[in-house]
């Protein structure tokens, strides 16, 4: 055995040498076989990661930025169904798209799969890119006095953070989608 356990002369991720020097990103990118995820997938990962972490902080009674997100009287309030369908739930449909992507990444899952969880992953993506392109022009337009309903400090927080993050994350979700379906996985053909 060489160094950490890793056999002499190899790697544990084949032919590749995983020295111990490498950063966390490097191991965390190295996939099974010899693809490995593309960075828009990492990225839609992250994005949804974070996103779930900070759903459940909030779920678990965290307090900071809820407020600027659901609002004071929700945030206050915190009534059951808000905090089960609406953190919690969250949290876990975003766990669900970490696992959506992985399969758009990984060569071993069933090509039929593979199409339609990436059609998924577009079709999501575009929602997240209009929901938060449509509501930031809303508040910005104050549209049908809009930003009196919700609050001077959801529409701040909406118009700097909230709605880029939405878009942010259906672009992401675009891209991954756009890269799976172009990754020589996604095209075999039947013979």
């Amino acid at each position: 055995m060489g160094e950490r356990g890793v056999p002499a002369g190899g790697s544990p991720y084949g032919d590749r040498w995983v020295s111990t020097g490498a950063s966390v990103w490097s191991l965390a990118m190295a996939h099974h076989g010899s693809s490995r995820w593309g960075v828009a997938a990492a990225a839609a990962a992250m994005w949804c990661g974070s996103f779930a972490c900070l759903h459940l902080f909030w779920a678990l009674g965290g307090s900071i930025g809820l407020a600027s997100s659901a609002g004071r009287d929700l945030a206050g309030r915190r009534p059951a169904s808000f905090v089960i369908f609406g953190l919690y739930g969250t949290a876990l449909l975003l766990v669900i798209g970490i696992l959506t992507i992985a399969v758009t990444q990984s060569p071993r899952a069933a090509r039929r799969l593979r199409r339609a969880v990436t059609l998924l992953l577009a079709v999501v993506g575009v929602v997240l890119v209009l929901r938060g392109l449509a509501l930031e022009i809303l508040l910005a337009t104050n549209t049908a006095g809009l930003r009196a309903n919700v609050g001077p400090l959801e529409t701040r927080w909406s118009l700097i953070l909230w709605n880029p993050w939405f878009a942010l994350g259906g672009a992401l979700f675009i891209a991954t989608a756009r890269q799976a379906s172009r990754s020589g996985f996604m095209r075999i053909q039947s013979q």
